[in-house]
């Protein structure tokens, strides 16, 4: 292999790796504090992706939808006060066994009902004229245009807004009613005014995105590529924060002392996701525009240019280095990214008090506990961070590899065999895990091209395409059989 093969082949194992270890790191960090086994990572990577082209392709949806969304979260993170108050008011006998059942379904009913007449801006996933692909080609082409903005049909706005807040205060009371059902169950007493504070700032910002719709609408779409792809990166990566802390609070935080309980909801709420992307933005795969940085062409960027900074100059899609191409999204800015991730992720963990907590939380959780930390909410905060690494991941990954209904499950399954080869708990496991992943693929595709020469073989060996995940597999099955807790994983 020349000079240039091995740099470009580097430099793309690279990319995937980062990639994968975006994935791999949340997960690690979930897996290691909280034993969680979250089969779900790989769906919220795929949710960052999408919600991330949705901001940064369609935004006039994306600050339509943000209203409805806020005051749903506005009345889930009450939660914690609900329990408090219905600790102290619990009813007895029958009725307190049915009514949270009844306002379970009623909070359903309530919320189908508001958001479905929510004014929201549209494609058509069944209409290739209004699907998302079309949208994407227009905005990767410079022929995007501001569409109409969405009509409230039945009743107002605000009515709705409020139909919708009560709706998600009901949800929370049900789901505080349904935990509160145990007869084990233990009241709470105390409550700090945190969750008052989050719900007051979800509700000011749904207010503040619907009384300045038509502006937030206008002012994204006239930002350039840039800062409007900085913007997607930031929605999306606390998107999957927000939705990471919602599922820990509600469905994960009962079940700590139900492992196989909490291995069928992750796995479930995987399902819900493909299927709940699958109706909103449809099946078909299609892509993500890059910024216009990293899209630039023609004069300035022809093979003649031999300049990096030239070329870095004039916004090429590739440079040439050791007379290789070299894209500059893929093989370079997800691989400044990734290195971005480690070493702030690494600090959080080794310079914060947040981070001794974690530290302290994966040697000992119930030591961490009798110290008077409140390891509960310490959990939500990881695995608000765990999941909002693998939305960060998706958005990333997006512009590169496009947005398909599998890439969540193809993007899990190498950030397990990743974990495995580093350790499962390890944080500078799962990088290390996630690059060997990356290069190893990358150079079993490589070679498949140009085959590898081996004694008695009259032509080179070409790896076929299938060799490529077997090839990760295989290397994850050597190095537990040398080392059985994986690279940099600890004896239990």
């Amino acid at each position: 292999m020349e000079t240039g093969d091995w740099v470009i082949t580097v430099l793309r194992g690279l990319a995937v790796g980062a990639i994968t270890f975006l994935v791999a790191s949340g997960f690690s960090l979930i897996l290691g504090l909280m034993d969680v086994l979250n089969l779900a990572h790989g769906e919220m990577f795929m949710l960052g992706a999408y919600v991330g082209w949705t901001v940064y392709v369609r935004p006039d949806t994306f600050v339509d939808g943000v209203t409805p969304l806020t005051l749903i979260a506005a009345g889930l993170v009450l939660m914690p006060l609900l329990e408090v108050v219905l600790g102290r008011r619990r009813l007895a006998g029958a009725v307190g066994k049915l009514w949270p059942w009844i306002g379970l379904a009623l909070a359903l009913v309530v919320l189908f009902f508001t958001v479905s007449q929510w004014p929201l801006a549209k494609w058509d996933a069944g209409s290739f004229a209004e699907s998302p692909s079309t949208f994407a080609l227009a905005m990767d082409q410079g022929r995007r245009t501001i569409p109409a903005p969405a009509v409230a049909e039945g009743l107002p706005p605000l009515v709705l807004m409020v139909g919708i807040l009560m709706g998600g205060v009901l949800l929370a009371a049900a789901i505080v009613g349904l935990r509160q059902m145990k007869e084990t169950a233990v009241p709470a007493t105390t409550t700090s005014k945190t969750p008052l504070i989050l719900a007051g700032a979800f509700l000011l910002a749904g207010l503040l995105f619907f009384f300045a719709n038509n502006a937030l609408t206008d002012w994204l779409f006239n930002l350039n590529t840039i800062a409007l792809f900085a913007v997607a990166i930031v929605v999306a990566t606390a998107t999957g924060a927000i939705v990471g802390g919602l599922v820990e609070s509600t469905m994960i935080r009962p079940l700590y002392d139900r492992p196989i309980y909490q291995l069928m909801l992750t796995l479930g709420i995987s399902f819900i996701t493909i299927e709940a992307v699958r109706a909103v933005w449809g099946r078909p795969e299609f892509t993500m525009p890059k910024p216009l940085i990293f899209a630039g062409s023609g004069e300035g960027c022809g093979s003649e240019v031999t300049s990096v900074a030239e070329r870095l100059a004039n916004n090429c899609s590739t440079i040439f280095l050791f007379d290789g191409r070299i894209r500059t999204y893929n093989e370079i800015f997800i691989i400044v990214m990734g290195l971005i991730v480690l070493v702030g992720v690494w600090l959080l963990l080794q310079r914060t008090r947040l981070g001794m907590i974690i530290r302290a939380g994966v040697q000992d959780s119930q030591m961490v506990e009798a110290l008077g930390i409140n390891v509960r909410q310490v959990f939500t905060m990881v695995f608000a961070l765990g999941v909002g690494l693998a939305a960060l991941g998706g958005v990333l990954a997006a512009p590169s590899m496009g947005l398909s209904n599998a890439m969540g499950g193809q993007f899990l399954l190498l950030a397990l065999i990743a974990l495995a080869i580093g350790g499962l708990t390890s944080y500078p496991g799962a990088a290390a895990g996630a690059v060997l992943v990356g290069l190893l693929q990358q150079f079993i595709i490589k070679y498949g091209q140009i085959g590898i020469n081996l004694p008695f073989l009259a032509e080179p060996f070409k790896p076929s395409p299938p060799l490529v995940p077997a090839s990760t597999v295989l290397l994850m099955v050597i190095i537990l059989l040398l080392l059985p807790h994986g690279l940099f994983g600890r004896e239990e």
